[in-house]
Order: structure tokens, then C-alpha cells, then sequence
């Protein structure tokens, strides 16, 4: 008798765990591969592509990739019939002008700007300078003693502060507490000009790019503009002539005295910078996949990584070009081989009954940028958005994991739905059984990665949301971050715990209730 209810209850056993395994879902899960992976990321993470770098080649050709797939498989283009869908980035940059004594400087050679003071554009003359050593107004050091700064050109040295004379050593500290006192313009004295590399002329040639949103036209207007220079020492010289000393002269007298040594200059001074505006090409690429059921397909599973990468290196010998194997090609690489999978469902008749859109992301290394753009010109509603599954590196492990790499961390899952976390689990454990650590599934994690990927851009208007991740190694950001580091088994595991969890939600009755507010706390 105990054998034959051991007989029965094996039975039932196997039974419910057949159950929980949809065979659809399985069988159309086997396109989800090491092979498949490595088809796409040889291409996305190859030298051709010059790193993804956002606005430039490298992400043009990896937006153009990802779009052909798209359509190529069957997605459709949801950005009025078309596959990319324009982020509103642009490059700042100005028309500068300095000239000493009536001698035009060099822009880059001899000076730049920061882009704050280039916001609204300056221009200004003078004919007399206060030099104010390190530009330091502390309780034990004060360079501005005795002398009033308002309306004034200082100038001041970059170079840190010995500890010998004050704690508080960061230019960009003393800069912030000088403009509170409404000089006419700053003066920094930057011992680094005129020995920059390449890769740092190219960025201040260009000047930042930034994300032309609300934020940035609202940053406009309350930019107060004092301008903020950056000098060669050869200028400093120029400028120190009156008074026969050299810029070295005065900071060797510093650091050996610990005392300031303040003073005025005559010298004529001119400058202007007037503020541009160019529009970047730069584009999120969208694949849309429309429900099967017509009571549930206007609800919207999104599934997103972020194509974009930190492009060419500055450096003049060695490898220049970051690969962004892992970061993020082995996200996308997830996202397109997850498309594929639900789309032979579709073409077999198996598709999900919820639609899911397929997104791809620019300039998320610079500031989640592609993903606030569609979260705020979203193409979809986001109240029918039911969730936001992203994948930001899958391709590799951690040193926690040294040992056995078949994990994930999962962060976001149960921060604001207690259905989503469950689903989470559940997926795993009837089809993947992968070691799913919640580290960094919290709001306190002091690497506060719940807020630095694409996921939040869609947590932060009370839309569920898991990111998958495979922990920070010694290649992130860096040239080292190449194809042959990648664990195409594990990339391959992965998606398909991705899109199984993405199978349950696109096809279950109701979707995840959001039980819990923004801060985690229960909803009444």
C-alpha cells in the first residue's frame, strides 16, 4: 500500500510539473542560443562598430542592424510604420573667442569652456585681473582677503590644493563657491592644456552632447552664465607680465609660504562665447508585436536593452575601441533572440495574447537618455504598459560568482508588484532553475543600480519592472570588454529565463497588480 501511494503521488507530482510547463513556450524557445548569440554579438561588439558610441558611426550602423532584424523577422514598425524612433539629443557647442593684450589664443590649445558658461552665451572685457592663488576663502587661508570680487575677472589656479594649506582641494568646489560672489568671469588656470591627448581635444572640439528635454530648455533659462575659462599656462604668463612674475612663480610661493599672494593685474582682456545647438541623429529601434487577443492586446509588454555603448578611446597606442560585449551587446543580443522566439510563436499561431514591443535604446551611458525619452513620448500609453522586463549585461559574471556563473541578479522585481516578483520566481523555477540573487534588489544598495538602467525610466511612473544583470567586472567601461570574454551558454540561459517570464506575462489572465507605492510601502 505505501508503495502504491508513492506510486500515486510521483504521478501526480510529475504531473503538476508538467503542467507548469507550457510546451508552446518550450518549443518555441529553441531558436534562444549560444549560436544565435554569438551570430549577432560578433557583429554588434565588433571592431567595425566603433564601440555604439551614441550620435556617431558606431551606433548609426548598430541602430541599422538591429532595425533590419526586426523587420526581417516579422515585427512590425510602430513609430508611424517605421522602426526608429528619434531621440531629441543635441550637441552643444559655441563660437569662442579670447584675446590677451589684443593677440587672439587658440581654442583647445590655449583655452576651452565648460559648458555651463556657454549655456546662454557671455561676453565681457576688462582691463585689470585679480589673481587669487587657489581661489580659496577658508576660515585658516582666504585669498580673497582684502579684495572684493564682484563684477571683477579672477583668476585662479586647477590644480589641487596642497593639505598642507586646506582640506578642500577640488577646483570644481572652489569655482562653485566663487560664482556665488558674482565675479565678472573666472579664470582657471589649467596646467593640462597644451598635453591633452586626443581623445580629450576631440570631446571639448565637440562639447557635450545633451538630452534637449524639459530639463535642459528649464536649465537654459536659470543658467546664470558667468563665464567659467579654462586657461594654458602660457596665457596665465601673458596676463602675469605686468607684474613680472610667472604663473609657476606665484603658486611655488604659495605652496612654500602657506600664504596667499593675492594680486591685481593690468591686463587687457576680451571674450565671448555665443551658445549652438546641433541636432543629433540618434534613435531608439522599436519592433512591435500586436496581441492575439482582442480584449487583451492593447495592453503592452515591453522588453528593452540598451544598444548603445562608450564608443573610441582617447588613447594614441593600443586597443581604442570599447567593445561593449557584455554592456550592453549581450542585452540587445538577448532582446533580438527573444523577438525572434515569440515571433515563429506568432507565424505558428501560438502568439502571446498581450502585445509586446521590442526596444532597443540609445544613450543609456549617457544618462538613460533613450529610455526618458520614450517614457516621456511614449509611442504606447504607459497605463497600458503592464511591464518593463530590461537587460543590461548577461554575458559574463562577477568575482561573487567566481565559482559558478549559472546566476542572475534580478533588481526591481517585488519594488512595486508583488505579482511581477512572483512571476519572476515561478519562471525560473519551472523552466530555467537558475540562481536568481537579490544583492541589489533594494532601494539601499550603495550602488544604487535599481537607478541606473533603462528599468527605472518606467519604475518611476509606477510601472513594474525586472533588470537583469550579471554584476560589475574588471572590463566594465573599458576596452576589455570583447566577444572572447563571453559566457555564450550562460547569455544564451538567461534570455530564455527572460522570455519565459515574458511568455507568462504576455499570456496570463490579469496583469501584475501594482500593490506597492514608489517608496515600497504597501498600497492601501
Amino acid at each position: 500500500m505505501k508503495r502504491s501511494f508513492l506510486y500515486t503521488s510521483l504521478v501526480l507530482l510529475l504531473g503538476c510539473t508538467a503542467v507548469a510547463q507550457n510546451k508552446d513556450a518550450i518549443k518555441f524557445s529553441q531558436t534562444i542560443t549560444k549560436d544565435n548569440a554569438y551570430k549577432h554579438l560578433s557583429v554588434l561588439a565588433s571592431d567595425e562598430y566603433e564601440g555604439r558610441g551614441t550620435g556617431v558611426k558606431g551606433g548609426w550602423m548598430a541602430a541599422d542592424y538591429i532595425k533590419n532584424f526586426f523587420k526581417e523577422i516579422g515585427l512590425k514598425g510602430p513609430v508611424n510604420g517605421e522602426y526608429f524612433q528619434p531621440v531629441g539629443i543635441v550637441k552643444m557647442g559655441n563660437d569662442q573667442i579670447l584675446t590677451i593684450e589684443g593677440q587672439p589664443a587658440e581654442p583647445i590649445t590655449d583655452f576651452y569652456n565648460i559648458r555651463t558658461s556657454i549655456t546662454k552665451g557671455y561676453t565681457f572685457n576688462a582691463n585689470n585681473i585679480l589673481f587669487a592663488g587657489y581661489g580659496l576663502n577658508a576660515e585658516a587661508y582666504n585669498d580673497f582677503h582684502g579684495f572684493n570680487v564682484t563684477g571683477k575677472v579672477v583668476m585662479i589656479l586647477g590644480d589641487d590644493v596642497p593639505k598642507a594649506i586646506s582640506t578642500y582641494s577640488a577646483a570644481s568646489y572652489r569655482i562653485m563657491q566663487l560664482s556665488k560672489e558674482n565675479p565678472k568671469a573666472i579664470l582657471v588656470v589649467e596646467p593640462k592644456i597644451g598635453a591633452m591627448d586626443s581623445g580629450t581635444k576631440r570631446m571639448l572640439e565637440y562639447q557635450p552632447m545633451v538630452l534637449n528635454n524639459q530639463e535642459h530648455k528649464e536649465r537654459k533659462i536659470k543658467d546664470q552664465g558667468i563665464p567659467v575659462i579654462y586657461i594654458s599656462k602660457q596665457v596665465a604668463n601673458q596676463l602675469l607680465k605686468s607684474v613680472n612674475k610667472t604663473i609657476d612663480e606665484l603658486k611655488n610661493k604659495i605652496d612654500a609660504n602657506r600664504k596667499p599672494a593675492s594680486i591685481e593685474l593690468t591686463a587687457t582682456i576680451s571674450a565671448s562665447a555665443m551658445p549652438t545647438e546641433t541636432k543629433v541623429k540618434a534613435d531608439n529601434v522599436l519592433g512591435f508585436l500586436e496581441g492575439s487577443d482582442p480584449k487583451l492586446k492593447n495592453e503592452v509588454l515591453v522588453i528593452t536593452a540598451h544598444y548603445d555603448h562608450i564608443g573610441l578611446t582617447g588613447a594614441e597606442t593600443g586597443d581604442k575601441v570599447n567593445n561593449g560585449a557584455d554592456d550592453d551587446g549581450s542585452g540587445t543580443t538577448g532582446v533580438m533572440m527573444i523577438a525572434e522566439a515569440f515571433m515563429k510563436a506568432k507565424k505558428a499561431g501560438k502568439g502571446p495574447k498581450r502585445s509586446i514591443l521590442f526596444m532597443t535604446v540609445t544613450g543609456e551611458e549617457r544618462g538613460l537618455w533613450g529610455s526618458d525619452w520614450y517614457s516621456e513620448n511614449p509611442v504606447f500609453p504607459l497605463k497600458n504598459t503592464i511591464t518593463n522586463l530590461n537587460i543590461d549585461m548577461i554575458g559574463r559574471g562577477d568575482e561573487a560568482h567566481a565559482a559558478d556563473n549559472n546566476f542572475v541578479y534580478i533588481i526591481g522585481s517585488n519594488m512595486l508588484s508583488s505579482d511581477l516578483h512572483r512571476i519572476s520566481k515561478k519562471a525560473n523555477q519551472d523552466y530555467i532553475k537558475m540562481n536568481l540573487d537579490e544583492k541589489y534588489n533594494n532601494r539601499t544598495d550603495p550602488n544604487r543600480f535599481y537607478y541606473r538602467s533603462d528599468h527605472y525610466n518606467f519604475a518611476k511612473h509606477g510601472i513594474p519592472v525586472i533588470f537583469y544583470f550579471n554584476g560589475v567586472h574588471e572590463d566594465y567601461h573599458q576596452p576589455g570588454d570583447e566577444i572572447s570574454k563571453i559566457d555564450f551558454p550562460m547569455l544564451a540561459k538567461r534570455s530564455k529565463l527572460v522570455y519565459f517570464t515574458a511568455w507568462e506575462l504576455a499570456n496570463a489572465a490579469k496583469r501584475p497588480v501594482v500593490d506597492k507605492n514608489e517608496d515600497g510601502t504597501i498600497k492601501k
